[in-house]
C-alpha cells in the first residue's frame, strides 16, 4: 500500500527549497550550470568557453579524452590542449558531455546498495537511449542529433537526483520499497524543475515532458518522436522503470523491424559516451 505522503514530505520540502530561484545543486551539477551559462551566449568565443571549462578539471579531462578517441580523431595524432579539443567537438558535444559527466557523479556517489543498484540499472537504460536517440535523428535528418541525445540523457535526471538525496534521510536507508515510491510518484515533476533551473532549451523539456506520447505518424518527426521511439527500441529495461516509462509490447516489436540496422549503429555512440566518462 502506499504510503501517506507525509512520509515523503520532509525530502521533498528540502528539494522544493533546494530548487527555488537560489537553487543550491550538488557540486558535480554545479559545473554543468557553469559551462552552459557560459554556452548560451550565443557570441561566445572559444577562448572564454575554455577559460570556463579549464576550472572544471573533470569536465575538461573528459573532453579530452573524447576528442582523442577514434571517433573524433581517426588519424590518432593526439592533442593535449583543451582549446583544440573544444574546437575539434564543437560547443554541442561539449554541453552534453558536461551534463553526461554531473549525471554520472550523481550516480558514482550513491553509498546505499539499494541506490547503487537502481542508479546503475538507470544510468545503463540512459545511456541507450540518448545513443539511440542521436542515432535515429542523425538517419532521419530532420532533428538535431545533439538534441536528441541530450533528451534521452536527461529525461530521467529526476531519479538520479532523487536517489542523490535520499542517502542524507534514514528512512529510505536499506528500504527499497519506500525509495521505488518516491522515484515513481516524483521523479518525473523534479526531473522537469531540474531540467528548467540548469538551463535547458524549452525545447528539450517539452520533449522529455511529452516523451510518452505516440507520434501522429510511423516516422518520428520531431524530438519528442524521437525520445518517444528510442524509449521503444531501448532494451529491456528494469521492471520497477516500467512504472516510470511504461513499455508497449507490440509497438516496441514494430519499431524494430522499422529501424532493425539503427541499434547497431547506436552501439558505436553508447561506446563513445563511455569513452567520454571512462577514469
Amino acid at each position: 500500500m502506499d504510503r501517506d505522503n507525509k512520509f515523503h514530505f520532509r525530502i521533498l520540502e528540502d528539494i522544493a527549497r533546494d530548487l527555488s530561484d537560489d537553487a543550491n545543486f550538488p557540486t558535480c551539477l554545479d559545473a554543468a550550470v557553469v559551462v552552459r551559462n557560459t554556452l548560451n551566449d550565443p557570441n561566445v568565443s572559444l577562448d572564454k568557453v575554455s577559460q570556463a571549462i579549464g576550472v572544471e578539471p573533470l569536465i575538461a579531462s573528459k573532453l579530452l579524452r573524447l576528442a582523442n578517441s577514434v571517433a573524433y580523431n581517426p588519424s590518432g595524432r593526439e592533442i593535449s590542449d583543451l582549446k583544440t579539443a573544444i574546437g575539434r567537438l564543437g560547443f554541442e558535444s561539449v554541453r552534453t558531455t558536461s551534463l553526461a559527466v554531473a549525471m554520472d557523479q550523481m550516480r558514482q556517489s550513491q553509498r546505499q546498495p539499494v541506490f547503487t543498484l537502481l542508479s546503475k540499472e538507470t544510468w545503463e537504460y540512459s545511456l541507450e537511449v540518448a545513443a539511440i536517440s542521436r542515432v535515429l535523428a542523425r538517419r532521419l535528418g530532420r532533428i538535431n542529433p545533439d538534441e536528441a541525445m541530450v533528451a534521452g540523457m536527461v529525461q530521467l535526471i529526476g531519479i538520479f537526483y532523487l536517489l542523490y538525496r535520499a542517502g542524507d534521510y534514514p528512512e529510505y536507508r536499506d528500504n527499497q520499497e519506500a525509495v521505488l515510491e518516491l522515484l515513481v510518484g516524483w521523479q518525473e515533476s523534479i526531473g522537469e524543475n531540474l531540467l528548467h533551473a540548469l538551463g535547458l532549451t524549452e525545447h528539450i523539456i517539452e520533449a522529455v515532458r511529452s516523451r510518452k506520447n505516440p507520434p501522429s505518424s510511423e516516422s518520428p518527426c520531431t524530438l519528442s518522436d524521437a525520445l518517444y521511439f528510442a524509449n521503444l527500441l531501448a532494451g529491456d529495461k528494469p521492471a520497477w522503470l516500467e512504472a516510470v516509462i511504461p513499455g508497449d509490447t507490440e509497438a516496441s516489436a514494430q519499431a524494430r523491424d522499422q529501424y532493425a540496422g539503427l541499434l547497431e549503429e547506436a552501439e558505436d555512440d553508447i561506446q563513445e559516451l563511455r569513452t567520454a566518462l571512462a577514469s
